[in-house]
């Protein structure tokens, strides 16, 4: 498999399917569903007094019915009086990554590691930001930028406007228009730092034209995925979020080139005519890796 040229590790989220973590109808049914990644929520999903009997109703899913795909688990924030019995109850569930909800700066990504360190994490485990307060937003590039290092573990920004309109007063109107210049903030700090970024939940899981819609406009700013609240989301998203055939086509012509002899420690080369940079071969290896994923899901179905 083609292998990730930095520490993030190579992901398909096209489709993210939050599912309450104390709902046993829809926490039986995932691993028939065709999702990239499900977020198992201990937080919003689940009322106050349901919190416990959520942590141990995941706790013994996951132990025998682990999904596929990539496992995120949503804990409570630290200050809610439910974070460390979440985080404790979400480290033995032992997921692919913990969803930290309403970061709103450095300090609570680095909390998060504070704590899995003096717990014994494994190195593997990834952190997942929620961004969906206007000073997540304002902090959006000092919060990603604690994932360039290596060991940060911090791999992931969901974007949460239900909070974000319901904190700046912006209304739900069709096409995002007021909000498309946070989603694009957030979206360039995500980069900026090389994480992934997953675009916000469509709410009327109803209104499948508006959803396919706004899945395009996430696809065309250049968000990975989209993170969904109803199973009949995750076709349309895998569609719209997914790799065509020519993108496949062109980013194996750009990793052979840059493999021929005569092209090696070339910054740039020329590839019928274009001029082709290492930051080409960069996504390109990327691009590739989740093509063969891609590949390995359908023959396995």
């Amino acid at each position: 498999m083609t292998r990730a040229i930095d520490h993030h590790p190579v992901r398909l989220r096209r489709s993210v399917l939050c599912v309450p973590a104390d709902n046993a109808r829809a926490l039986a049914k995932v691993r028939d569903l065709a999702a990239d990644a499900v977020i198992f929520d201990l937080e919003d999903a689940v009322s106050p007094d349901r919190k416990a009997q959520a942590r141990k109703a995941l706790g013994q899913h996951l132990g025998a019915n682990r999904p596929d795909g990539e496992v995120i688990i949503r804990v409570n924030a630290s200050g809610s009086g439910f974070g460390r019995e979440d985080l404790t109850a979400a480290l033995a569930a032992k997921p692919d990554a913990i969803l930290l909800p309403k970061v709103e700066s450095p300090a609570d990504i680095q909390a998060a590691l504070d704590w899995l360190a003096e717990n014994d994490a494994p190195e593997d485990l990834r952190l997942w930001a929620m961004i969906e307060t206007p000073r997540g937003v304002i902090n959006g590039p000092a919060i990603a930028e604690t994932g360039r290092t290596v060991g940060g573990r911090l791999d992931c920004v969901v974007v949460g406007l239900n909070d974000l309109r319901k904190e700046t007063g912006v209304p739900a109107l069709s096409g995002r228009t007021y909000l498309i210049p946070w989603l694009m903030q957030i979206l360039l700090a995500a980069r900026g730092s090389g994480l992934d970024a997953i675009d916000a939940v469509f709410n009327d899981f109803r209104d499948a034209e508006g959803f396919e819609a706004e899945c395009r406009q996430g696809h065309d700013m250049g968000y990975d995925g989209k993170m969904l609240i109803h199973p009949a989301q995750i076709d349309v998203a895998n569609q719209c979020f997914g790799i065509d055939e020519a993108a496949i086509a062109e980013a194996h012509a750009i990793i052979n080139a840059f493999a021929l002899p005569e092209n090696a420690g070339k910054g740039v080369i020329n590839l019928k005519g274009r001029m082709v940079e290492r930051l080409h071969l960069d996504q390109a290896v990327k691009l590739a890796a989740k093509a063969e994923i891609i590949e390995k899901r359908k023959a396995k179905s």
